[in-house]
């Protein structure tokens, strides 16, 4: 009785939406932003695994056509979360507020860049793949 076992995630349906994909992404960074803020007070290396975790899993368990939303999302609801939270703790003292905001946003910028390469290659990788090959046959 042997069993070949993969190691893939079965999904029993075509995967999320894309507006499955901006919801789940977007509670997922904003629920381990805040936890970081609370504990921490500052954002870092848990906020920017978060991220990578969120680009990969909108990739992995959206449906096809869903890559663009799955990239956007992540730095989008990263900096929305920040700059709610900013001004919450802040208010609106532009000088102070700006400082925090770029902080934060500095503090997790290579999980950022990093996310957002591999995120835009795996996009334009399938839309390169979905495009008509050019060699025609004679």
């Amino acid at each position: 009785m042997s069993h070949d076992v993969t190691n893939k995630i079965a999904i029993t349906g075509p995967g999320l939406k894309k507006q499955g994909v901006v919801v789940l992404q977007s509670l997922f960074i904003a629920l381990f932003t805040l936890l970081e803020l609370w504990i921490r007070s500052g954002v870092g290396v848990v906020t920017g695994i978060v991220i990578c975790l969120a680009l990969f899993g909108g990739i992995r368990f959206g449906r096809s056509g869903t890559r663009y939303v799955s990239v956007v999302t992540p730095p989008l609801a990263f900096a929305a979360t920040i700059l709610v939270h900013v001004i919450l703790t802040d208010g609106l003292k532009i000088s102070r507020a700006g400082i925090d905001f770029i902080a934060a946003l500095a503090s997790v910028a290579p999980y950022l860049m990093l996310s957002a390469l591999y995120g835009w290659f795996m996009y334009f990788n399938e839309k390169a793949k979905s495009r008509p090959s050019r060699k025609s046959v004679n």
